[in-house]
């Protein structure tokens, strides 16, 4: 039975800085895990947001065909490669089977967003020698980290304290 857990207390060591950015620099392809094709959807953002910034995103959604033009996935089983980093956009009660599924298919990290807490998920992740960052959002994430942070999420380019006419 899943550990479902009613605090939001995260063990500060899975929200380290040194371990944050030092996925963000080295991941080319992240697998979203509950990656949704609806365009207001936290996880398609976050995705979106990520695409946009030289990552590769591999949706893991069973019930979609394509999200932002690439093919989904079942499960991370049926991946072609290995992914860099596991995005979960799940529910805590999910997350130790999705743990073991990162393993098993030699990710590099495993990513739990904000409100996805899962100490079970979390032991298996680790025991197994992956990196794991929990109850952040990559997308904030990597733009506090790479200077990339703007009201809407995406980089202008403009730096400037006025607001341009539309």
């Amino acid at each position: 039975m899943s550990e479902v857990v009613a605090t939001t207390e995260v063990d500060p060591r899975y929200q380290d800085t040194d371990t944050i950015r030092s996925i963000l620099h080295s991941a080319r392809t992240i697998a979203i895990v509950g990656l949704s094709g609806k365009v207001l959807r936290p996880s398609y953002f976050v995705a979106f947001y990520m695409q946009r910034h030289g990552y590769r995103v591999l949706p893991v959604n069973p019930r979609e065909e394509e999200i932002l033009g690439e093919r989904c996935y079942p499960s991370l089983a049926d991946l072609p490669a290995p992914p860099d980093v596991v995005d979960v956009f799940r529910a805590p009660d999910a997350v130790p089977g999705i743990a073991r599924e990162a393993v098993d298919a030699g990710a590099g990290a495993l990513w739990l967003q904000f409100g996805v807490i899962s100490p079970e998920g979390q032991r298996i992740a680790e025991d197994a020698g992956l990196k794991v960052v929990v109850d952040r959002c990559m997308k904030v994430e990597h733009a506090r980290h790479l200077g990339r942070m703007h009201w809407l999420g995406l980089n202008t380019g403009r730096i400037t304290a006025r607001r341009s006419a539309v």
